[in-house]
């Protein structure tokens, strides 16, 4: 007994590319590749906060990025492909309706590789590991984004009858294809393999924890590997290099670079970046704020000197001389260090003006004699005639004490 079909004979194509909501008409392609820059901001946060960087970076640096990629690509696919655009019976104005389909990956990522650069020498992070961060998630991008061509029913394969095969209106087929009703779905081909070599990239990092532009460079080399052979099944124009469509030449030559990279790389600099090179600005104070001499805080606050400086400003005053330990002691502020010490400092090296104040305090006679001769014993002189009073001596340091 016959099994009944659950497959469909063929892909079908949307009926129609846009919507019109009110005055505005909305385009299936331009969602896409919205769709996608989403996708690959969100992932490429993920994981860049995973790898020890702070959150906000990502979207700040897509700011650069997406507009440099968006017109990067559209140049690579207008300066490719010049036929459909310059030329006897071409508008060249048709090169700025980028709504209507085409972007060239390889400007997309060249010019946005630019962006991203910019992005990260404003917020002081490496290239290589925002590269290595994002590129799962520009995979990603690119597998939603693709299906912005099935919309625009273009970009397709060679004739097929396979089940999987994509249905093509007749008014978007290729003259000399004009009989045929089905063929290769060659966006479909592409967005699986990328939806493949992101799975693939995100596991071969947690699993060798890899760095320096690596994840990026394999990003580079896996999806060049499969573009080689769709590039081959489309039969979109194309211009030729021995044979050979430009796609195929740029795929292939990239491919070396990137593989050459990923061996270079991993006997240079082995593992993955410290988590500390990742955080950028974030925890710092504006890198030109010194430049314009703030000396204030990101609250708006004043810098105060930590206890440590503190010390060292007192100790340096200390060390100053003489002049600055009276002047220190005669703030009116006898319990101060500098005073207390400066206080002690004198009545160690003048023992007669103690002695003479304790005479002005009423010490008798007896008591006198017998510091006296104390004094003789242990070999000391006392005070000479040419010595002025006791009393006049502590007049004398308290007034210096208050000068």
């Amino acid at each position: 007994m016959a099994l009944p079909a659950v497959l469909p004979a063929s892909i079908p194509s949307p009926g129609t590319s846009t919507w019109d909501i009110g005055p505005f008409e909305l385009r299936a392609y331009a969602l896409c590749i919205m769709a996608g820059i989403v996708l690959a901001i969100w992932l490429g946060n993920k994981r860049w906060l995973a790898r020890g960087g702070e959150p906000g970076v990502v979207p700040d640096i897509a700011v650069w990025a997406v507009p440099f990629g968006i017109v990067g690509g559209r140049l690579y696919h207008v300066v490719t492909d010049y036929q459909l655009y310059f030329g006897e019976g071409r508008d060249p104005w048709e090169a700025l309706q980028i709504w209507e389909g085409g972007l060239g990956i390889w400007g997309a990522i060249a010019f946005g590789a630019v962006g991203v650069w910019i992005g990260c020498r404003r917020r002081g992070v490496p290239l290589p590991a925002m590269a290595d961060a994002t590129a799962p998630g520009i995979l990603l991008a690119q597998a939603v984004g693709r299906w912005g061509n099935w919309f625009n029913q273009e970009l397709f394969g060679e004739p097929t009858d396979l089940p999987w095969a994509l249905e093509i209106d007749p008014g978007r087929r290729p003259v000399e294809y004009a009989d045929s009703a089905t063929f290769h779905p060659t966006f479909l081909y592409e967005s699986l393999w990328a939806v493949f070599v992101a799975l693939l990239l995100i596991w071969l990092d947690r699993r060798f924890r890899l760095g320096h532009g690596r994840v990026f460079a394999l990003y580079v080399a896996g999806y060049t590997l499969g573009r080689g052979f769709w590039e081959y099944l489309r039969i979109d124009p194309a211009n030729e290099i021995l044979g050979l469509r430009v796609n195929m030449w740029v795929s292939g030559l990239v491919f070396l670079g990137a593989v050459a990279y990923v061996v270079v790389s991993a006997r240079l600099r082995p593992g993955r970046e410290d988590p500390e090179t990742l955080r950028g600005y974030y925890e710092e104070t504006d890198p030109f704020a010194d430049a314009s001499g703030d000396d204030t805080d990101d609250d708006g606050n004043a810098f105060e000197a930590s206890d440590e400086e503190t010390s060292r400003d007192e100790a340096g005053n200390d060390e100053t001389g003489s002049d600055a330990v009276e002047s220190g002691a005669g703030d009116g502020e006898p319990d101060t260090v500098a005073g207390r010490a400066g206080d002690a400092d004198e009545a160690d090296d003048q023992p007669d003006v103690a002695d003479g104040r304790d005479r002005s305090d009423g010490r008798d006679a007896a008591d006198a004699e017998a510091d006296a001769a104390a004094e003789e014993a242990e070999g000391t002189d006392g005070p000479t005639a040419d010595d002025p009073p006791a009393s006049d001596a502590a007049e004398t340091d308290s007034m210096r004490s208050r000068d």
